[in-house]
């Protein structure tokens, strides 16, 4: 049995100013106000920190030197590692718009890699972005390879494997919607992504499985005009859509503050989550780099806290960490600290629905916690009851 005890706990409601976690079997036994005396106990001193719910990344595509991509069951191992120095207790890996083979190696490595990864971020499953995505809006993903939703190929795809999760597309393609509809039908979240849709063509698909927003105002049509009327793209879809979830890259780049205060005031801490989208050079200094796999990724330039393209016309990746969202939300958003963390523990684990074991600090539920000082440094990170980072 392990306590943790002296520190702030932060529920999804409130602050409990000294509390204790009490922790057996990697699952949390009692949350209580005061020291708890037990006997032959592991026992970790908060410190008068914070203690709160493990972090949960929707949208992660490496860091630490490693991609998803790379054809590598240690890239796996090691971007859970270097992910959980930073807060993150469980996290979606996230593909790139890709060839065929290489998404089917990747799905094999997941799962060989799912199986030994003890000292790292849980993986949740996977989450597909791309490869239904619309040209305009690619982004930095790579053009070669995007298209149309083949319906041979998404239910082949998700018949081979039930460790998809999530799979992200521009829902205004041809065969989208039936896509769509497909996927949910097989327990696979549907999310609107690098799309040029209306607001009909939103809401239509939103009546269809795409209940999530992928990182909201990245490559994501907004207002536009065709034969001189406006159009409402899927920014202001997902405003209008009270019941639409999205999540935010709160970089603070991707998002300066005015636009992060503007999601905040209009869907709430119950809609949003916070992902990093970090590339492989999350966790290391400025430099080149690679987007992608090794072997057909892109050359990109990091500085500035983003990834660019060489010719610096737009960003090409996040570098952000879990523990630095929270911060960006709290001093540059002005968000109290109780809804920024809802932000990236209960509301992420509604949304890819795993609520009934992780987000909270509640008994019964797994014990996935961060301990953090007042400028959300991580001291801490506790997966299912296993110390896998302790700051020296």
């Amino acid at each position: 049995m392990i306590k943790i005890f002296n520190g702030k706990i932060i529920t999804p409601y409130r602050i409990i100013p000294n509390g204790t976690v009490l922790v057996k079997d990697g699952v949390i036994v009692e949350v209580a106000a005061g020291d708890i005396a037990v006997e032959g106990v592991k026992e970790i001193d908060a410190k008068g920190q914070f203690i709160a719910p493990g972090f949960i990344d929707l949208h992660v595509h490496g860091g630490g030197g490693h991609d998803f991509m790379d054809g590598s069951e240690i890239a796996f191992l090691e971007i859970a590692k270097i992910h959980a120095r930073y807060g993150t207790t469980s996290m979606l890996p996230t593909t790139l718009t890709s060839e065929h083979e290489d998404l089917m190696q990747t799905i094999e490595l997941y799962q060989i890699a799912n199986e030994k990864n003890t000292s790292g971020a849980q993986f949740l499953g996977l989450h597909l972005e791309g490869p239904y995505f619309a040209m305009n809006q690619r982004g930095a993903q790579d053009p070669r390879y995007i298209r149309d939703p083949d319906p041979e190929e998404y239910q082949q795809i998700l018949a081979h494997t039930s460790v998809i999760k999530r799979w992200s597309a521009a829902p205004e393609l041809k065969g989208a919607i039936e896509f769509g509809k497909y996927i949910t039908s097989k327990g696979v979240l549907a999310s609107l992504a690098h799309t040029d849709a209306i607001y009909e063509e939103v809401l239509e698909a939103f009546e269809n499985g795409y209940t999530l927003a992928t990182h909201l105002y990245s490559a994501m049509s907004g207002v536009t005009r065709r034969n001189a009327f406006r159009y409402a793209g899927a920014i202001e879809s997902a405003f209008i859509i009270d019941e639409m979830n999205v999540e935010i890259i709160a970089d603070g780049i991707h998002l300066p503050p005015p636009l992060l205060k503007l999601i905040y005031k209009i869907k709430g801490p119950d809609r949003i989550a916070l992902i990093t989208d970090a590339m492989r050079a999350a966790g290391m200094g400025p430099g080149e780099s690679i987007l992608g796999g090794l072997k057909n990724g892109l050359r990109v330039i990091v500085e500035d806290g983003v990834a660019k393209l060489p010719d610096r016309s737009s960003f090409a990746g996040s570098i952000a960490t879990a523990d630095r969202l929270v911060w960006n939300m709290v001093k540059m958003a002005d968000v109290p600290l109780i809804e920024a963390i809802r932000m990236i523990t209960v509301t992420p684990a509604k949304i890819i629905g795993v609520a009934d074991k992780k987000g909270a600090l509640v008994a019964g539920k797994d014990a996935d916690i961060v301990i953090f000082n007042e400028d959300i440094e991580i001291q801490a990170t506790i997966i299912k009851g296993r110390v896998v980072y302790q700051k020296a």
